[in-house]
């Protein structure tokens, strides 16, 4: 169970939210319940003695000068949700659409935003039943947070546009009325306070790191395998010769090949001192990204468990304070950053790929890591198309690695004339990813298809391998046999890619 009452959450939280592992409730507590009050009862307060404040008495953004009529202000949170519905392109997963809400919670949850309880209430009750919003992924800036993103979370707050609802898309007045959920009317600045900030760009970060996470466990793996399929060398891990450079992810990373290889260290290559870089410099690429993890975590659990619309709303001191908290600047250098980290592992994966498949360079392998033998060899093509797949999804990663930070563009009359971007770099990330892990999923099949090779060329004894390595090769032949005669593999590797991205096999879990 997660409980929202303000206090700190983790990437993980809201990827167990996301996933449907963990069920989320909305903390009774008095004194939380008294905290969210007292900033809404000021705000009432305020307005009823004519006090001016943006987004409740004034218009938005650079309008905040023009002055709302007191009978039109109850209707001026509708208006910020409608106009804001221009949402484009591809609708954000289901699994997105939840982390969306849950990380818009647990902002509003801090106490700082002016809101009812009831606001939070009913994000609580789209939660609890998986009611999500369909949420257009494209229209944020990143700064005024997610405000066209966001409107859709508002409009279905109150009843409005459409939802995922038990696997279908519905509307959302007919999901609320067979729930018996009554819509909500939105407060002066609930509006606001929903759309002024970064759920969506910090919800999609939280994904991109879970998935990175594992990604850097999985490139790991498939280094191992590759290193006995190519005749690599092991001595290229040891641990000696890490601790002369004190990076503490490749350090990490060279213990967990150390541990892969452990029973059954190649004996150092006689044709080749030393191997490659796509084997020899794995720990080192694999370690950026590792290094990178850790630090994108402080960035996005900062923002995660931040107050960030504007104004905030101090109900304790009574104080309305105008600030940028919606610039998704931490978001954005993350995620930049994180992407580049991330296509440098397609690169390196690539690399050995292409290494086993070319008979220049695997020492032994068949042409293409065909296991077809006889006469058949001479129509067997093996993994040559799945090399040519992973080249171009490489490229397109790489392709991807601009930061979408530094694109910011003046905006709304200028008012809006530094934004972060914060959200575009959250989706770019996410398509490096994907793209990286196909590229994963294809090499991951390949290394094994060579080391079973070996076996079978009694090169390898299957008894002098470690647990971890006898286990990655039944995973992957319980998705994918080996390769004997060409076939399709477009649904092997489809298989594959949701095998790793539902993160199905347990990788270095206690040596991390």
């Amino acid at each position: 169970m997660v409980t929202f009452n303000g206090s700190r959450l983790t990437i993980e939280n809201i990827c167990a939210i996301a996933r449907q592992n963990s069920p989320v409730e909305l903390d009774q507590a008095l004194a939380f319940r008294q905290r969210i009050q007292r900033g809404s009862q000021f705000l009432d307060r305020l307005l009823a003695e004519d006090g001016e404040i943006y987004g409740v008495t004034t218009g938005y953004g650079d309008s905040c000068t023009v002055t709302i009529p007191p009978e039109l202000v109850a209707e001026l949170p509708r208006h910020l949700y409608t106009f804001h519905g221009c949402g484009m392109g591809a609708i954000l997963p289901l699994e997105s659409g939840r982390a969306v809400l849950a990380t818009r919670l647990a902002s509003l949850c801090r106490g700082f935003s002016g809101v009812s309880i009831e606001l939070l209430e009913q994000l609580e009750r789209l939660l609890h039943h998986d009611i999500v919003p369909l949420i257009p992924e494209e229209g944020s800036v990143g700064a005024s947070g997610d405000l066209t993103p966001l409107s859709y979370v508002a409009a279905v707050l109150c009843g409005e546009r459409e939802v995922y609802y038990q696997g279908e898309v519905r509307p959302t007045a007919e999901v609320f009325a067979e729930r018996a959920i009554q819509p909500l009317t939105l407060r002066p600045k609930e509006g606001l306070a929903i759309m002024n900030g970064t759920a969506v760009m910090t919800a999609l970060a939280c994904q991109a790191f879970s998935r990175a996470r594992y990604l850097e466990a999985v490139a790991t793996r498939i280094t191992a395998l590759a290193t006995i399929a190519a005749k690599g060398n092991a001595h290229h891990y040891n641990d000696i010769l890490f601790s002369a450079k004190p990076h503490p992810g490749p350090q990490k990373i060279a213990r967990w090949l150390r541990g892969d290889l452990e029973a059954g260290t190649p004996p150092r290559n006689p044709d080749r001192l030393q191997d490659r870089y796509s084997l020899r410099c794995a720990p080192h690429v694999i370690g950026v990204l590792s290094e990178a993890l850790d630090w994108n975590r402080s960035l996005i659990e900062n923002e995660l468990n931040s107050a960030n619309d504007n104004p905030i709303i101090d109900g304790d001191n009574e104080l309305v304070l105008h600030g940028g908290h919606f610039y998704g600047g931490h978001i954005a250098m993350a995620m930049d950053t994180l992407k580049t980290a991330v296509a440098n592992i397609a690169d390196l994966l690539d690399r050995q790929l292409a290494m086993l498949v070319d008979t220049k360079f695997n020492h032994g392998l068949p042409a293409n890591l065909s296991g077809a033998e006889g006469p058949r060899q001479a129509i067997s093509h093996g993994f040559k198309a799945v090399q040519i797949g992973v080249s171009a999804w490489t490229a397109e990663a790489l392709k991807h690695t601009m930061p979408a930070s530094v694109f910011s563009r003046s905006t709304e009359c200028h008012n809006q004339d530094k934004v972060s971007m914060g959200t575009i770099a959250a989706r770019d990330c996410l398509r490096v990813l994907q793209l990286t892990e196909q590229a994963a999923a294809a090499c991951l099949v390949a290394a094994v298809q060579g080391l079973e090779l070996r076996i079978r060329a009694g090169e390898v004894n299957t008894d002098s391998l470690s647990a971890s390595i006898s286990a990655t090769i039944d995973a992957v032949r319980s998705v994918s046999p080996l390769l004997l005669e060409d076939r399709a593999l477009e649904q092997e590797l489809r298989d594959m890619v949701c095998a790793l991205q539902q993160q199905r096999w347990p990788l270095y879990e206690c040596r991390s």
